[in-house]
């Protein structure tokens, strides 16, 4: 389950990390407006360099700490992010849709790494 999930993760970060870089008309016409296309598309690229490192990590049988460390630390990073700047009214408030998903993936990286403990 877990290397799934790393999967998952993976291919939503890689996603949404270029997404900002192919349109960020459409972009911002769901997030909102931006005062810094470049800020935008350096957090896109890093979330699309985690991606492509979990995506490599979840290949390993079973996938290092450090690889779910990544996971669970960068959603975690983002559903922070996304908490406190949405309900603050700083950003719109689409991004509480995404606080749910990564909170969604922290949950199913903890369920995944104790199952792989048990096992």
């Amino acid at each position: 389950m877990l290397r799934w999930v790393l999967r998952g993760q993976a291919v939503y970060y890689v996603a949404t990390g270029l997404w900002p870089l192919f349109s960020l008309r459409t972009f911002e016409l769901v997030t909102g407006p931006k005062t810094d296309d470049w800020l935008v598309h350096m957090v896109g690229l890093l979330a699309a360099a985690i991606g492509l490192a979990l995506w490599g990590g979840a290949r390993r049988r079973p996938p290092a700490g450090e690889v779910v460390a990544l996971a669970g630390l960068s959603a975690a990073s983002f559903a922070g992010i996304d908490l406190v700047y949405a309900l603050g009214g700083r950003i719109s408030p689409v991004y509480l849709g995404d606080a749910a998903v990564e909170l969604a993936l922290i949950a199913a990286l903890a369920i995944g790494w104790l199952g792989r403990h048990r096992a």
